[in-house]
C-alpha cells in the first residue's frame, strides 16, 4: 500500500463495524496517517482488543447502529474524547444470501435497520459538530450489490441500494455546510462476510477482471483517500473498489 504521509493529521474520524473486517483495515490506516478514532461495533471484545493497540489515538465504543441513543453516546464520546468530528465511515451492517421468493418481511426490515437507517441517523448525528468545523466527509459503504442486481441479494441488494441513493442526497443538501458524503462499492472482500466457500482459490473469481478477491486494505485506501483533503472537490460520487466486476465479466475460459 501507499506510504504513509500523514494524510489525515488533525482529523477526528468515527468508524462503525471496526471490530474486524474492512472497518478494522480502516481504522488502522486511519490511525497510521495521523487521525484519532473512535472505533464502534457490536462486537464489544474484539473492539476493544483493536483500539486497544492504539493507545491514546482511539477509543473504543459498543454501539448498535440502529439504536437512536447509542449514536447520541457515540458523538458524546468523540466530542469528550478528541473534540470534534470530522469523518464518519459508515461501514457497519449484515448480510446473507437468499433468494426473492424466500425472503420474510421481517428480515428485509432487519438488514435495512442496520445497513440504511443506521447510517442515516450517524450522518443526521455528524452534521451539527461537523458544521461547527467548517468541513466534513462522510463515507458509506454500499457494494457492489448496490449497483447491479445480484442474484439471492434481495434484502442485501436493497439496503445497499438505498445506501447509494441516500448518499446522493445527503451529498447535495450538505455540500452547503462543506460536508462531502460519497458512497463505496466493494466486490467480493476477504472478509468473514464473503460467503462460505468463495475464497481466493484459484479460478473462482476468473470472471472478475483482475482474476482475484480484493483485501480489506485495498477498500480502506479509498475510503482514507475520501476522507482526506485530497478529494476536497468530490462528493456525491460512487467509487467502485471491485476489481473490475463494475466494468464487465472475463467469459470463461478466456483466461489463461
Amino acid at each position: 500500500m501507499s506510504e504513509r504521509i500523514g494524510r489525515l493529521d488533525g482529523k477526528v474520524a468515527v468508524i462503525t463495524g471496526a471490530a474486524r473486517g474492512q472497518g478494522e483495515a480502516e481504522a488502522r490506516l486511519f490511525v497510521a496517517e495521523g487521525a484519532q478514532v473512535v472505533l464502534t461495533d457490536v462486537l464489544a471484545d474484539d473492539l476493544r482488543a483493536v483500539a486497544g493497540e492504539f493507545g491514546s489515538d482511539a477509543i473504543a465504543v459498543e454501539h448498535d447502529v440502529v439504536d437512536e441513543a447509542a449514536w447520541d453516546r457515540v458523538v458524546s464520546a468523540a466530542i469528550d474524547a478528541f473534540g470534534a468530528i470530522d469523518i464518519l465511515v459508515n461501514n457497519a451492517a449484515i448480510h446473507w444470501i437468499r433468494p426473492l421468493l424466500d425472503e420474510r418481511a421481517g428480515d428485509v426490515r432487519r438488514i435495512l435497520d442496520v445497513n440504511l437507517i443506521g447510517p442515516m441517523l450517524g450522518m443526521q448525528r455528524v452534521v451539527a459538530p461537523m458544521r461547527d468545523r467548517g468541513r466534513g466527509s462522510i463515507v458509506n459503504i454500499s457494494s457492489y450489490a448496490g449497483l447491479s442486481g445480484l442474484y439471492g441479494h434481495t434484502a442485501y441488494g436493497a439496503s445497499k441500494w438505498a445506501l447509494r441513493g441516500i448518499t446522493k442526497t445527503a451529498a447535495v443538501e450538505l455540500g452547503v455546510w462543506g460536508i462531502r458524503v460519497n458512497s463505496i462499492h466493494p466486490g467480493p472482500i476477504e472478509t468473514a462476510m464473503l460467503p462460505v466457500g468463495r475464497s481466493n482459490e484459484p479460478g473462482r473469481y476468473g470472471d472478475v477482471p483482475l482474476g482475484r478477491t480484493g483485501q480489506p486494505g485495498e477498500v480502506a485506501e479509498l475510503v482514507a483517500f475520501l476522507a482526506s483533503d485530497a478529494s476536497s472537490y468530490l462528493t456525491g460520487a460512487e467509487l467502485a473498489v471491485d476489481g473490475g466486476m463494475a466494468a464487465g465479466r472475463v467469459p470463461r475460459g478466456v483466461r489463461g
